[in-house]
């Protein structure tokens, strides 16, 4: 699967997470909410998620959503944050391994869209069934060294 930005060569690094098993409706809010920030921040941010100590701001897909103190309409999406925090990772360490330092690198790009959908069936009371499709989701994040200002 192609990545959906054109990969900057210096001082960057990537990652991508192919179908996996999580909201992408949630995916997508998480996104939203990292990028821009640097990575450590960002990995911080999300543990807090996945302790259900911050609540992740939901921009996109919010109808009949409770407020949280402090940040309107919002949730603790536990899994896609756990799955977002492994791609993170991931993009760290590919980043490491090219020889650039993560503590000055920040999330340029970070997206997420469906992947495909699991096909199954639920069977029901006498001999019938219903389709159980399980949502998959694509994510990407692209990291790139940040220069210090003198």
């Amino acid at each position: 699967m192609p990545y959906s930005l054109k990969f900057p060569e210096e001082k960057a690094a990537r990652a991508y997470g192919h179908e996996l098993r999580t909201s992408w409706k949630n995916s997508i809010n998480i996104c939203i909410a990292i990028q821009g920030m640097p990575v450590r921040k960002a990995e911080a941010y999300l543990e807090a998620v996945i302790n259900l100590e911050k609540p992740v701001k939901m921009v996109r897909r919010n109808r009949k959503i409770a407020a949280k103190p402090g940040i309107g309409r919002g949730r603790y999406p536990v899994k896609s944050a756990e799955r977002t925090l492994r791609v993170l990772r991931n993009a760290i360490n590919n980043a490491e391994y090219q020889g650039l330092d993560p503590d000055k690198m920040v999330i340029t790009h970070a997206q997420a869209y469906k992947g495909r959908s699991l096909k199954a069936f639920m069977p029901r009371a006498h001999g019938r069934a219903t389709k159980k499709n399980e949502e998959t989701t694509n994510l990407e994040i692209f990291i790139v060294e940040q220069e210090e200002e003198a």
